[in-house]
């Protein structure tokens, strides 16, 4: 014979839905977070090329004014 459920045991009808809603929000959660590292491991390589480039910039500029200050020197002893 079966015996009805005491109303004690039921999942109320919107459990299954919340839970379905609790997964998928930390499943998103979980997505923006590793978004969010890759973007920042970019932004870190980014900056480590800009800062390279910078170097080299400011030693060609650096060569160039030598340049220009050892030729003034040169037309001035003329």
């Amino acid at each position: 014979m079966l015996r009805p459920r005491s109303p004690a045991n039921r999942m109320p009808k919107y459990c299954p839905a919340l839970l379905t809603l609790a997964t998928v929000l930390v499943a998103c959660g979980a997505e923006v977070a590793g978004t969010a590292a890759t973007v920042g491991a970019l932004q870190a390589t980014q900056a480590q090329h800009v800062r390279t480039q910078q170097r080299q910039a400011e030693n060609r500029l650096s060569e160039s004014l030598k340049a220009v200050d050892a030729s003034a020197s040169a037309a001035a002893r003329e």
